[in-house]
């Protein structure tokens, strides 16, 4: 494997959590690790363009050639589960409109890469890639730590991608989702 840059994001709504490791053979190396904090915004129309816009910077900034993304979980309330799905399609769809392969993993694939346990808290996950990845202090939102866990899911995945959906433009999009397309 080259030097690749690899993406993760965590979607959200409230918070959009991201980071951004390099890959190279057996090794990652920190690069960035962030929020984009939304809670000060009441129109979800705007926290959408938002998002856009901030994975469209990040994109711009660090030229990833690859992105993860954390599907959303399966919850109880379908309004919030709405609301997330839109902000990861939003975040996908920046990512597939500059051509870089996206990937998704669910949260228990995320965590099991990361702790060996599918079922690990938020908390269990930031520890480890704290000491995997040597970061000093830890964020007190734990949000841009499962962006980055996407990452390094990813980076840990990256040879036999066996669970989730890799798409590579919005052809392959298309392809994989024809249940999804409505034509008019």
């Amino acid at each position: 494997m080259s030097e690749k840059i690899i993406l993760g994001i965590d979607p959200g709504t409230t918070i959009m959590g991201f980071g951004i490791i390099r890959a190279s053979d057996k090794k990652m190396s920190l690069i960035e690790m962030n929020e984009l904090n939304l809670k000060k915004h009441k129109d979800h129309y705007l926290k959408l363009k938002l998002v856009f816009e901030r994975t469209i910077a990040l994109i711009e900034d660090f030229k990833p050639d690859e992105i993860a993304i954390e599907a959303p979980f399966f919850g109880k309330n379908i309004q919030s589960m709405l609301k997330l799905g839109r902000a990861q399609g939003i975040a996908m769809a920046a990512g597939l409109s500059r051509e870089i392969p996206i990937t998704e993993y669910s949260p228990k694939k995320i965590k099991m890469a990361i702790t060996g346990n599918g079922n690990a808290s938020k908390e269990q996950v930031a520890k480890m890639l704290q000491n995997l990845l040597q970061i000093k202090e830890l964020p007190k939102n734990l949000d841009s730590t499962d962006g980055l866990a996407a990452a390094v899911c990813h980076f840990y995945n990256s040879k036999n991608i066996i669970e989730g959906s890799k798409y590579s433009g919005w052809s392959s999009f298309v392809k994989q989702n024809k249940d999804k397309i409505r034509k008019s």
